[in-house]
């Protein structure tokens, strides 16, 4: 009898477990199987972004890229038709600034990875260290946010960010292209001269500048140091242990992660992404980088319509961060950063705007909503978080507008997704079609359970 009760209790034990086991599975999404046959969403207005939207038109991908789109496109046999009349279709947005993936819960230190130890870090890369399993990815894909730039920001030269597509088992599966930028956190340029800050307070501010440009300086020696070493020995690393960045002659320098990781820079394949707010800040940057002849992407920018001249003059772009705040002086209108990237676009400085923070991703929307509301044009508004970032990153080849032969990274909506309300119907991640349920939706279903059983909902 024993023996038969502890049995029954065991068999009970599995069974919860594996009921447990199936509500979780159902609760959470998994990775979208690569596309299988020709899809063609029929009937909506596709809005390609880089040119007129399309009413009543046809879009076909196949094997993760888009192959036709037009109001007469014939559809291949074997494709999976969908009916989209009366909706919305648009490329995935992209947020192009954040750290999801790279923290979870802010409280918790063993949740955050997107800083390394020390000031000069360049060979972090934001990749690497992404958790394919964080439950912010789903809640963010569920606003048509389809696609991130993630990037590290500890540090002086903080390391390069990585293009994300938000679906895939590991962070090689997310991963689309990396090395995107590398990014640096700009020292404070200002000095803060309160009448109660004694003398010495203003002096150590202005060696700390000092230190940290300085710092920022040496950096870029030493890498173009090492850069020189090792073209000058034929493009081989591994020297002799011991050897300096300047190497000998004919002899590699010492393999050296950091300045390996700066090369790309040099040699302007990829920008530096360069975190400034204050317009001492930005003009100090676009100052260094015109010496050290490497692109620059303005972070943050603030006070970037005060350096509207400068920065068309060195066709530095911008990507606003954080139009949602409050303005940095007391005697600035209260809709000051509302308004920046409406003036950005009126100075004709090339912009896009972003959301800075991984759980609060899948608002980029408001920030460009905002922005709309704000002066900015409609149509500039949605650029903003597809095609302007895609173009000023370089990754316009992939993502930002639907066109032939891009990812079919694309959404279908009931309506403009910068106007609260809008609900994504559809998603696809390179063709994949992706389960849009997330914690907020299970949430959602299981409160909605509650209150029907309340009486309250039918």
């Amino acid at each position: 009898m024993r023996r038969a009760a502890r049995a029954l209790v065991a068999l009970l034990a599995l069974a919860g477990l594996a009921l447990a086991g199936a509500s979780a599975r159902a609760a959470v999404p998994v990775p979208a199987a690569p596309q299988a046959r020709p899809v063609a969403l029929v009937g909506g207005t596709i809005h390609t972004v880089s040119g007129p939207a399309i009413p009543n038109g046809t879009l076909v991908f196949e094997g993760g890229r888009i192959t036709a789109i037009g109001t007469d496109v014939p559809i291949p046999a074997g494709a999976e038709r969908i009916d989209v009349a009366g909706k919305h279709v648009y490329p995935g947005l992209i947020d192009a600034a954040t750290s999801l993936g790279l923290t979870e819960l802010g409280s918790v230190r063993a949740m955050s990875d997107f800083a390394e130890v020390g000031a000069i870090t360049p060979y972090v890369r934001a990749e690497a260290a992404v958790n394919p399993e964080s439950e912010l990815i789903p809640v963010t894909r569920s606003s048509g946010v389809l696609a991130v730039v993630t990037m590290p920001s500890g540090g002086r030269i903080s390391g390069t960010s990585a293009l994300l597509g938000l679906d895939g088992w590991t962070w090689q599966d997310l991963t689309l292209r990396a090395p995107i930028g590398m990014h640096v956190n700009w020292p404070k340029m200002s000095v803060d001269r309160a009448p109660a800050f004694p003398d010495s307070v203003e002096k150590k501010q202005l060696l700390e500048r000092a230190r940290a440009l300085r710092e920022l300086a040496q950096g870029f020696e030493d890498a173009r140091a090492y850069a020189k070493a090792k073209k000058a020995a034929g493009g081989a690393g591994g020297g002799a242990p011991g050897r300096g960045a300047a190497g000998g002659a004919g002899r590699a320098p010492e393999h050296d992660l950091r300045w390996e990781a700066m090369i790309p820079v040099l040699e302007g394949k990829i920008p530096l992404v360069v975190d400034a707010e204050e317009m001492l800040q930005i003009e100090s940057a676009v100052e260094f980088a015109a010496r050290e002849r490497v692109r620059l992407v303005i972070l943050g920018g603030y006070d970037a319509p005060r350096c509207a001249a400068l920065l068309r003059e060195h066709d530095v772009p911008v990507i606003v961060s954080y139009t949602h705040r409050s303005p940095r002086r007391p005697d600035e209108p209260y809709d000051d950063s509302y308004t920046v990237p409406a003036r950005l676009h009126a100075a004709g400085v090339r912009f896009a705007i972003a959301y800075p923070s991984a759980s609060n991703a899948r608002n980029v929307t408001f920030q460009a909503a905002t922005a709309v509301g704000f002066g900015l044009p409609a149509d500039e508004g949605l650029k903003a978080i597809t095609l302007y970032p895609a173009r000023i990153l370089g990754f316009a080849d992939r993502l930002g507008s639907l066109e032939t032969g891009k990812d079919a990274t694309l959404f279908v909506s009931d309506g403009d997704p910068l106007e609260n309300g809008t609900r994504v119907e559809r998603a696809y991640i390179s063709g994949r079609a992706i389960d849009l349920t997330n914690r907020q939706t299970t949430l959602y279903e299981k409160y909605r359970e509650k209150y029907r059983r309340q009486g309250i909902l039918r």
